[in-house]
């Protein structure tokens, strides 16, 4: 049995360096769950959340940047998102730990399996970011800084009424979230764009179980992408969610969950 000393869910979890990020905790279960989420809104990981709690004693932080958490002046890579969770686990002295990541938090976990499996038992990479198969000239994902918010629902969500449409109609604290999180994913992605040249060539060194889902109908980065991303990690197996798109915790939030429970078990 392994135990989290946290406070409770929802509220600061001091991950190391200063850095204090808004965290949900979830489950009581033996086996831990750390989950980087992407640039999605926090009340659209609930569901998920809360699902992957009957498996396991889940952990849930925003990123440095989104959400509520504040960002450090030093904090600008996604190299030193890796080694603030990598440094959280050292000191929370866990093991056995699966390591789920949510879109451009997939680049996230890539980052850190890639330097230290030390802590990690397995990985899961959810329509991950980070990587780029296709040529120069090849775009792997779509603008999401150019497209219109309307098109980039049809494209995020299976169901785009799950999107939040016209952002001048939309709630006004809901559309903070988003452009907030936005300007932290232009932070840390912009240059080059939302992968890092170097990571593919070192995937070669995650040395635990993996697996790739991907969302059937992701129209930000095509499932033939996360085929690709499992065929260069050693041993990974790669699993399709019907009926989801880029954020298929997000519509599928039991699917995703028991696919990553069935794969940790």
């Amino acid at each position: 049995m392994q135990t989290l000393d946290l406070v409770d869910a929802g509220s600061g979890v001091e991950f190391g360096g200063g850095v204090h990020l808004d965290t949900r905790v979830a489950g009581s279960g033996d086996r831990v769950a750390l989950v980087l989420p992407g640039a999605e809104r926090s009340v659209e990981d609930i569901a998920f959340l809360d699902a992957l709690a009957e498996e396991f004693s889940v952990v849930a932080p925003s990123h440095p940047g989104f959400g509520r958490s504040p960002r450090p002046d030093w904090c600008t890579s996604v190299d030193d998102l890796a080694y603030i969770y990598l440094e959280w686990l050292d000191r929370s002295a866990l093991t056995d730990v699966t390591l789920v990541g949510l879109q451009f938090g997939g680049w996230v976990a890539m980052e850190m399996a890639v330097r230290s499996c030390a802590r990690i038992s397995r990985l899961v990479l959810v329509d991950s970011l980070g990587v780029k198969l296709g040529g120069p000239l090849d775009r792997d994902v779509v603008d999401l800084f150019a497209t219109p918010h309307v098109e980039l629902d049809r494209r995020l969500y299976a169901d785009a009424n799950r999107g939040l449409g016209e952002l001048g109609r939309a709630p006004e604290q809901d559309v903070l979230e988003v452009v907030r999180n936005e300007e932290a994913l232009v932070t840390y992605g912009w240059e080059p764009y939302l992968h890092n040249p170097r990571l593919l060539h070192w995937t070669w060194r995650i040395g635990v179980p993996t697996t790739v889902i991907w969302g059937d109908r992701d129209g930000i980065v095509q499932p033939d992408h996360g085929r690709g991303l499992a065929e260069r990690i050693p041993g990974a197996r790669f699993e399709l969610v019907r009926d989801a798109g880029h954020r298929p915790q997000v519509e599928c939030p039991e699917d995703v969950a028991r696919l990553i429970a069935k794969f940790a078990a």
